[in-house]
């Protein structure tokens, strides 16, 4: 399957969220039909760049995936296109 992310669009985080590890949020679309929105961009503390999917939570805390990208890749290849945008943008080193 051929995942092609376009319309990358990057919002800053707060000065203290970003010392916590947030840098921001995207929101793309996926495959010309599929809008994704409340993409976290996060720095892990090894300092690499990932991506946090949103989710929800139940009552109980459970957490409850709304959207997470499986199989084969996946979310490397979402990684790559969006992190390649946002250094096209500037938004990152």
């Amino acid at each position: 399957m051929v995942l092609e992310i376009t319309q990358v669009r990057f919002r800053s985080a707060r000065t203290d969220d970003v010392e916590a590890g947030l840098l921001g949020h995207v929101s793309c679309v996926l495959n010309r039909g599929l809008l994704l929105d409340g993409v976290a961009v996060r720095r892990t503390r090894a300092g690499e760049l990932r991506l946090s999917f949103p989710e929800r939570r139940d009552r109980h805390g459970v957490a409850h995936p709304v959207v997470r990208p499986f199989g084969c890749g996946t979310r490397e290849e979402i990684e790559r296109q969006v992190f390649d945008a946002l250094r096209a943008g500037g938004h990152l080193p």
